[in-house]
């Protein structure tokens, strides 16, 4: 096949404020501020980016990073793309990240492969669920994210095996089994966390990983890696397959699903099963906690916003300096970008997806989520989580008090108040998020974060108070009675800060 559409080259890449943008563009141009997309989408783009950047830049150590800076490194990534522009052609001899060999496969709809589109008998409830022919821009997207986010099931097929001997791809009985999950989503869908700068290129500098950081992480023995575009895998278990198990590019791509894109679709089969958190081995971008007897994931959870789990990811700054869950990326990024800029920002994001027989999809409540807070560099420290820390406490007490008096007042009507009291916790944590950041800008131990911190107190009681309202009524003799009886009252709250 004819070489075309190059990705060096083609727009294809969606970037807030600019539309759709090719790689080269992505180096060239700093007024770049963040990627646009989904959460899932901009995940994917943004292992892409550091895969390229690894390869093109990898620092020794901090100081090599420093003194390579933002500037630096985009010209190093443009001199790494002309280098190997031939094998970033969507199409062509050596498609991006395809596999010509799986031909054999099946071809799937490429709504069949995207989580948010209904296929068969699924119902569609809006316009977006709706499947329709892609352009050249969007099959790449979603060949790049098909690369860690696909779905387990059985929408694989996995008949084809490339690697003679492999028994990945087959159940006890030696049929074809069911897919795994991408390591970007294992279970339930793994939430994402970067370091976000003032532009894309700074974000890119900000995450970007030297050899000394990666082997302290002591998860990837093969190092830093080559990236799959350089040298392809023959198969699910050919000695490449092996070292992108075993090395950080195989984190950032990897390849968990053979794919070959076709005019009526996509060749579909399983690819590299890498291991996963419970075997020891994560993305640097999700956030485990390896202290206990199991590990545990920090998972994406439409009804808790990630917002609500920044104390969780920054326990490492507290007094105690606790494990808890781990983010490398934070861990290591944190500190570098208090050093070399003013202000950033954390993002988090993900997809939420439920599991039913070994089959992934999107369903019910499953969502996507994605949160930036963004952070001083000049107030982070311990002084400042602790009086986050306290807030944060200190909100969850009046989100499971709100969620007690309103199961409160309809237990007086012999009514079960449970759902109704969960959507009330749930409103209050939605009013909170508008008033977050303020809070988080507001921790210091200044005059004026004191004086914000108490009007912010004031804000947060009186949400409780009119969502309480909102939710218990009082229309009849009997429901005011309940509704004074158990109406919140949250003056110890406002008296911590007077």
């Amino acid at each position: 096949m004819e070489n075309h559409f190059n990705l060096v080259d083609e727009p294809w890449i969606p970037v807030a404020d600019h539309g759709l943008v090719s790689l080269r563009d992505i180096f060239v141009h700093p007024e770049y501020r963040s990627l646009g997309g989904n959460p899932v989408q901009k995940i994917a783009l943004m292992k892409l980016l550091l895969a390229i950047a690894q390869a093109a830049a990898t620092p020794e150590n901090e100081q090599d990073w420093k003194s390579l800076g933002a500037a630096g490194l985009a010209e190093r990534c443009l001199e790494y793309l002309e280098r190997w522009r031939d094998r970033f052609y969507l199409y062509g001899e050596q498609p991006f990240l395809q596999m010509p060999a799986i031909a054999a496969a099946k071809v799937q709809d490429f709504g069949a492969v995207l989580p948010q589109i209904s296929t068969g008998n699924t119902t569609v409830l809006s316009q977006i669920q709706v499947q329709r022919p892609l352009d050249e821009a969007e099959k790449a997207l979603t060949l790049l994210s098909l690369m860690g986010f696909a779905l387990a099931g059985k929408k694989t097929d996995n008949s084809v095996v490339l690697s003679e001997g492999y028994q990945g791809k087959c159940n006890e009985k030696g049929r074809p089994s069911s897919s795994k999950p991408g390591p970007s989503v294992a279970y339930m869908g793994l939430l994402h966390n970067f370091l976000v700068g003032q532009n894309l290129l700074e974000s890119l500098w900000l995450n970007l990983l030297t050899k000394n950081q990666v082997e302290q992480m002591q998860m990837f023995p093969a190092g830093v890696g080559v990236p799959p575009w350089e040298k392809m895998p023959e198969g699910e278990d050919c000695p490449t397959a092996q070292t992108l198990k075993r090395s950080l590019m195989g984190r950032l791509i990897p390849l968990c699903r053979f794919c070959l894109l076709t005019d009526m679709g996509i060749h579909y089969s399983e690819g590299i099963a890498h291991d996963g958190y419970k075997e020891g081995m994560t993305d640097p971008t999700t956030a485990v906690n390896f202290a206990g007897k199991q590990p545990k994931a920090l998972w994406v959870d439409p009804e808790k916003r990630p917002w609500r789990e920044l104390t969780a990811l920054l326990g490492f700054l507290g007094q105690d300096g606790s494990q808890g869950f781990q983010s490398w990326q934070i861990r290591f990024g944190l500190d570098r970008a208090r050093e070399v800029t003013r202000e950033f920002a954390l993002w988090f994001g993900g997809l939420r997806v439920s599991s039913n027989a070994g089959e992934q999809y999107v369903s019910g409540s499953d969502d996507f989520v994605e949160s930036a807070v963004w952070l001083d560099s000049g107030m982070l420290g311990e002084a400042w989580f602790a009086q986050l820390k306290l807030e944060m406490d200190e909100l969850d007490r009046l989100a499971k008090g709100l969620y007690g008096r309103v199961m409160g007042f309809f237990k007086e009507q012999k009514v079960d108040g449970s759902t109704i009291a969960a959507q009330a916790s749930h409103q209050f944590w939605q009013r909170c998020e508008r008033n977050f950041q303020q809070l988080v800008d507001n921790c210091d131990q200044s005059d004026h974060g004191r004086i914000e911190r108490r009007n912010l107190r004031r804000q947060f009681a009186g949400y409780v108070l009119q969502i309480y309202d909102q939710f218990c009524p009082k229309e009849t003799a009997r429901q005011l009675d309940a509704w004074a009886k158990c109406r919140p009252n949250n003056s110890k709250y406002l008296k911590q800060e007077a």
